[in-house]
């Protein structure tokens, strides 16, 4: 029986021993793919957009996609985005304002809008 156990023990490890795979690189590699994100995403993840969207589901405000399918990824919509940010507003997506960014820097709201454009389905 002992010697059963043993030759069992030695093929597992022997047959475990022939495999070509990578575990760390391929682990490392899944890693690189996960953390990345873009300026857009950094910069929304510091400010307070994330209280009222969302990525895919409508929170207080309408979700990034849908905004994405609504606005063409075109220079004008990134402009008028940007502005929307940054002064806020209403009457777009509904009765509940958007609030201001005034302390906003352009090209951080420009950034944000050419991100969330850049998720257009």
């Amino acid at each position: 029986m002992k010697f059963k156990y043993l030759v069992l023990a030695i093929s597992t490890i022997t047959l475990t021993s022939f495999t070509r795979e990578n575990k760390k690189e391929k682990y490392s590699n899944i890693a690189n793919v996960v953390f990345q994100s873009s300026e857009g995403e950094k910069l929304i993840a510091k400010s307070d957009c994330v209280a009222c969207h969302k990525i895919d589901k409508k929170l207080i405000g309408p979700s990034y996609l849908d905004i994405a399918n609504k606005y063409a990824d075109s220079e004008k919509s990134i402009s008028y985005l940007s502005n929307k940010i940054i002064k806020g507003g209403s009457g777009v997506w509904g009765t509940i304002p958007m609030a201001a960014h005034a302390t906003m820097k352009k090209d951080e709201a420009r950034t944000i809008a050419k991100y969330i454009l850049s998720l257009k389905k």
